[in-house]
């Protein structure tokens, strides 16, 4: 009988770490934005800010 010696506390944090990140890595797929995605939201975001601004009215209003 020789067998390795493991430890048990070493093991249960490896398998918690394993599992930690696959459902991490699952998230990411699920929930994630590519780069493309995330320029795409802020360009559309600035543009909507510009256009905004360019219909503001100023704040000398003539009566």
């Amino acid at each position: 009988m020789s067998g390795k010696i493991v430890n048990l506390s070493r093991v249960r944090k490896t398998r918690a770490r394993e599992d930690k990140r696959r459902r991490g890595d699952e998230n990411a797929a699920k929930f994630g934005r590519s780069k493309v995605e995330r320029a795409l939201q802020d360009a559309r975001a600035e543009k909507d800010t510009a256009h905004l601004d360019a219909h503001k009215r100023d704040g000398t209003d003539e009566e």
